[in-house]
């Protein structure tokens, strides 16, 4: 990698800008001082920047306990975004592995690593996802075969893919999808009579949302974590 570009992924500086801490004499890679940009850099190299070491960011995988209020988009005019709960580096390079309604809690994954995102948020993948919902009148038993086989949603061509729909009490269930249309879930109960008065997603996948994750909190995936989900 040419010592500029490394520069930027490290600090988050143009390119204009690491070219020029190069040319007033402020990089050095292993010790001694240097000038050309263009100066390929390796993985055994110490690079420092003014001297401070510096170190490739990412990629990052992410967990947060998304609280309701906030939206999972890079800005909006209205709302508090999901990304200024996360104090990290660069954070304007992460994004949402698909996205949590603004008043949707729950299990929400952040990365910079795209490949990774796009396998977990791809149709083609039926990666499983489970909310806790919460509904305005009773569920009907008939709910869980009504899911299972499919339910078709307004302005849809096709109907759902089969749902794994557990009553918890009269108005709360799991419900469990395998593809991501639009406001799936409260469109699904729509569908059958009944609104959805509040929701919670707690699993991608065999990922379950910690316990002692409080809203509003996040931590990196552990390796094995990452490994449940690829």
């Amino acid at each position: 990698m040419r010592l500029d570009k490394f520069i930027c992924d490290c600090t988050g500086l143009t390119r204009s800008q690491a070219g020029k801490s190069i040319r007033q004499g402020l990089v050095s890679i292993n010790g001694e001082p240097v000038k050309q940009a263009a100066r390929q850099v390796s993985v055994t190299d110490q690079v420092e920047l003014d001297g401070e070491p510096l170190q490739l960011i990412g990629p990052r995988y992410i967990m947060l306990h998304k609280p309701a209020g906030y939206v999972c988009a890079n800005d909006d005019p209205e709302h508090p975004i999901v990304f200024t709960l996360l104090d990290e580096p660069l954070v304007e390079r992460l994004h949402t592995v698909g996205r949590l309604d603004l008043d949707t809690t729950g299990l929400l994954l952040l990365t910079d690593d795209g490949q990774w995102s796009h396998r977990l948020s791809s149709p083609k993948h039926h990666v499983a996802k489970t909310y806790r919902v919460w509904t305005a009148d009773p569920i009907p038993a008939d709910a869980i075969a009504q899911f299972a086989t499919g339910v078709m949603l307004r302005g849809e061509k096709e109907p759902t893919k089969p749902a794994q729909l557990e009553l918890v009490a009269t108005h709360e269930a799991l419900l469990t999808i395998h593809e991501g249309r639009y406001h799936q879930v409260k469109r699904m109960f729509a569908a059958i009579g009944n609104k959805v008065e509040r929701l919670h997603r707690e699993r991608i996948g065999a990922l379950q949302l910690p316990a002692d994750l409080a809203e509003g909190e996040y931590r990196h995936l552990t390796v094995e974590e990452i490994s449940l989900l690829v």
